[in-house]
């Protein structure tokens, strides 16, 4: 059977405290509850070990890695689903022109005060890079938001079924997003949208100042019965962690779990799994944790692949 995946965000009412090197779940009244399972955390510290030696120099220390889609939605969000889904589609019309001055460069700024300085590209490169085509919209043409003198900032429509977002302009200024060297805030075009509320932003960050994520030398995934790895990360707010566990459609008390050090958070979930027979369904289950210190430049990393988790948008 296909396994597909879905949404379900549940928030668990879970902290962490932090002994030994590893973490441990509490309920409430801060009783201890059952540890880490020895499987996850045996697998944790190996994938732990291998981050430290593949991340010790190199561009992971030194470069820009993002760890996060390039382009970022309004800080405002979407007023409606229609155009938060034209937004995740890149279904995109120009109506104007942009920009056509060059800016060779532009300056990146870490958390800890370093910068970096490095090619941009043209606006028309980034609206092309956010473009993916047009939508083919079930009984005609996509549904666009209310233009100038007909209420455009604030848009009435909650369920546009096939919306298309209009660019009307763009300016250079910067955005923040997620790096191997923390929150950065770099160079961006900020792209003005009919009926949103704030701007679209794209990195205008030219491909050869861009690291990829690298991809330590870790063992093969041996996870036990019962234990889950992540998918992504949905939000961070200092030693605040909401991550997506992928668990199947009946799996029952879902727990998060971490494993951190100084270097590297390792994280993933515990399940159990009902006996009989169910729908071979991949669901998609939100947790939060409290690390010991805020989470900073440390790389959030999946105990079963071992792969960085990027942050999605929400």
């Amino acid at each position: 059977m296909r396994r597909l995946a879905s949404l379900l965000a549940v928030v668990l009412p879970v902290t962490l405290v932090v002994a030994g090197g590893c973490a441990r779940p509490t309920g409430p009244g801060n009783s201890v509850v059952d540890p880490p399972s020895a499987g996850f955390e045996e697998r944790a510290r190996a994938v732990a070990a291998g981050w430290r030696t593949g991340t010790a120099g190199g561009v992971w220390r030194t470069g820009f890695v993002p760890l996060q889609d390039l382009t970022a939605p309004p800080p405002q969000g979407f007023v409606d689903g229609g155009l938060k889904q034209a937004f995740l589609a890149g279904w995109y019309r120009l109506e104007g022109t942009l920009p056509s001055a060059s800016v060779p460069e532009g300056t990146i700024r870490f958390p800890d005060g370093a910068t970096l300085t490095e090619p941009l590209v043209p606006a028309k490169d980034a609206y092309a890079a956010i473009d993916q085509g047009d939508p083919s919209c079930p009984g005609g043409d996509p549904v666009l938001p209310p233009g100038p003198g007909t209420g455009a900032d604030t848009p009435t429509s909650t369920a546009a079924p096939c919306a298309v977002l209009t660019v009307t302009g763009a300016a250079l200024g910067t955005t923040t997003i997620r790096t191997s060297r923390g929150d950065a805030d770099v160079p961006a075009w900020l792209f003005e949208v009919r009926g949103l509320r704030g701007p679209v932003a794209r990195v205008a960050v030219a491909p050869d100042g861009i690291s990829a994520v690298p991809t330590p030398s870790l063992p093969e995934p041996s996870l036990t019965a019962g234990i889950v790895g992540a998918q992504d990360m949905t939000a961070v707010d200092g030693a605040k962690l909401t991550y997506r566990l992928g668990v199947g459609a009946c799996d029952q008390d879902i727990k998060p779990l971490v494993y951190e050090d100084e270097q590297v958070v390792v994280v993933g979930g515990s399940v159990t799994t009902p006996s009989g027979t169910c729908i071979d369904l991949l669901k998609l289950e939100s947790v939060t944790v409290t690390l010991a210190k805020p989470l900073g430049a440390r790389p959030v990393v999946d105990v079963s692949s071992g792969r960085a988790l990027s942050l999605a948008v929400r």
